[in-house]
């Protein structure tokens, strides 16, 4: 009997917000409750004008290895999360750098073990990643 009774003010409660309307206009309301963002696929312009391409890749953020370095790879490359070789650790760059530049790019924009591809500077170009990659194995 008590959940019944319990159940019969729930849907009246629920009955008697229905008719309640949120205040402001209708596109008031609309702008409130509009998306945030959207969802982009790889590809899309997504109503953005189209990023200008250069050889090679995307014409990038126009950003210095540093502040790459700043911005996106200094959460995993300043402890050496998963392996990461540490900023400025010249004995743990040095078998990275002994690879072919080639293969080493390839391991930035793919990702390698628990580094994601581009180490999650999707926007940067090749230039942007090897102008990082030379500022965090370099010499302090």
């Amino acid at each position: 009997m008590k959940r019944l009774f319990a159940l019969v003010i729930a849907v009246a409660a629920v009955n008697a917000m229905a008719d309640r309307v949120p205040p402001g206009s209708n596109d008031e309301i609309r702008a409130r409750l509009a998306p945030v963002g959207e969802l982009c696929k790889a590809g899309e312009a997504c109503g953005q004008p189209a990023a200008a391409t250069v050889a090679g890749g995307s014409a990038g953020l126009g950003l210095s290895g540093e502040e790459i370095y700043n911005q996106f790879c200094f959460a995993c490359h300043m402890v050496g999360v998963g392996g990461a070789p540490k900023l400025h650790n010249a004995e743990e760059w040095a078998p990275r750098l002994a690879k072919d530049a080639a293969e080493l790019m390839q391991n930035t924009l793919n990702g390698l073990n628990a580094m994601p591809p581009k180490g999650t500077c999707m926007g940067c170009s090749e230039a942007e990643l090897t102008a990082a990659t030379e500022f965090m194995s370099s010499p302090n």
